[in-house]
């Protein structure tokens, strides 16, 4: 990679077309910045008004276009009017994830100064930590797959597998070492979140989990059960550092965090595997804002952020990992002072005004460090 980083770009559907060229403007100046190669985007058309239009919500072409890039980067899709005959939505990014096996979905957050939290507790600035949420199994390798009997009985069933836990806990304790490099953490722990005491199937992982944790005693490991995690995350959730756990759960539980922050428009994610990884906010497709100019482009910007990151420690370019650095950077001081509100939060910054006033912010101020970047970090 010694030109420009091949980046398949995927808008999809809602506001995922108007967060997307601001997250990607951000990523691009902040390359700029550091001296970093520029990025070359090719948009695929994906979601569901793709389905709408052409009759597949994901195609051949653009499945190969997302296999070729560097990186792919995806705004939002679904529509809730549109889908399939069992009655799900439309949703080409669950298919990515399982066609590139992404088995390892990180949900950052992070207290942004001047974003308010609904915690009173001063320690609530503190709040950092990552949500691993493994992405191919669980109750999600049901999808598709669920059964009706005569209307009266529906099932779905989840799956553990020793592999899949096995390389999703190793990824775990390798981002709490990352985060405490970086000095995200003064204390790495790993904290497995599932339903030991109940479930058989979560019994298991925790016995893979606790296998590979002998294997990593520099990092401490601990076990919650999903229900007590939940009074922890509004309880004292400064206190968690990484947590890994089972796929529905992760999805629940990324969206109580994102609500610790501010809400879903400052959650960034990335869902990551071997050799790709897609990277997109954490939101829907919100169309009852798209076209109004409203959504908030924090958690696209921030997704960019990831991206470069990870494609920096991934290629071993430290321009790359230098410019997330400063997007993460520039979005702290965008919203320092408290007067840049987006619309979720009771204010009026739209899209452009919060774009803007990163950019502004990123061209004032100078490159952090490697070791300041959150670089959530991902490889």
């Amino acid at each position: 990679m010694t030109n420009a980083i091949n980046i398949a770009v995927l808008p999809g559907d809602g506001i995922g077309n108007e967060v997307t060229p601001a997250a990607l403007a951000v990523a691009a100046a902040a390359l700029e910045a550091t001296g970093g190669p520029p990025l070359a985007q090719r948009e695929v058309h994906a979601g569901a008004q793709c389905y709408l239009d052409t009759g597949t919500p994901l195609s051949d072409e653009a499945k190969a276009a997302c296999e070729a890039a560097d990186a792919i980067y995806l705004g939002a899709m679904g529509l809730p009017s549109v889908r399939t005959a069992d009655g799900t939505e439309i949703a080409p990014q669950l298919d990515l994830r399982f066609m590139f096996e992404l088995y390892a979905g990180v949900r950052p957050t992070r207290a942004i100064p001047g974003v308010p939290t609904p915690l009173s507790d001063p320690r609530a600035a503190d709040i950092d930590f990552a949500i691993i949420r493994e992405s191919t199994e669980g109750l999600f390798a049901a999808r598709g797959k669920g059964v009706v009997e005569d209307d009266e009985v529906a099932r779905d069933t989840q799956v553990i597998t020793r592999r899949v836990t096995e390389k999703v806990s190793r990824f775990a304790f390798a981002e709490a070492r990352r985060r405490a490099a970086r000095g995200r953490t003064g204390s790495p722990t790993v904290t497995l979140v599932d339903k030991a005491n109940v479930f058989t199937s979560f019994a298991f992982m925790r016995r893979v989990f606790d296998e590979v944790a002998r294997a990593h005693e520099d990092v401490a490991a601990e076990h919650v059960y999903v229900d007590a995690s939940t009074l922890r995350f509004v309880g004292a959730p400064w206190t968690f550092d990484v947590i890994v756990t089972e796929n529905m759960f992760g999805d629940i539980l990324s969206d109580l965090a994102a609500g610790l922050v501010g809400g879903m428009g400052y959650a960034p994610s990335a869902d990551i595997g071997d050799t790709h990884a897609v990277f997109q906010p954490a939101h829907g497709s919100a169309p009852d804002i798209m076209g109004t100019g409203r959504a908030n482009p924090t958690a696209a910007i921030l997704s960019a952020g990831m991206m470069l990151a990870w494609l920096g420690d991934k290629h071993g370019l430290d321009p790359l990992v230098e410019a997330a650095a400063l997007v993460e950077a520039a979005v702290d001081a965008a919203f320092a002072d408290g007067s840049l509100r987006t619309c979720e939060l009771g204010g009026s910054a739209g899209t452009r005004d919060v774009t803007d006033a990163v950019l502004a912010a990123l061209a004032a101020g100078p490159a952090p460090t490697r070791r300041q970047s959150n670089a959530s970090s991902t490889v």
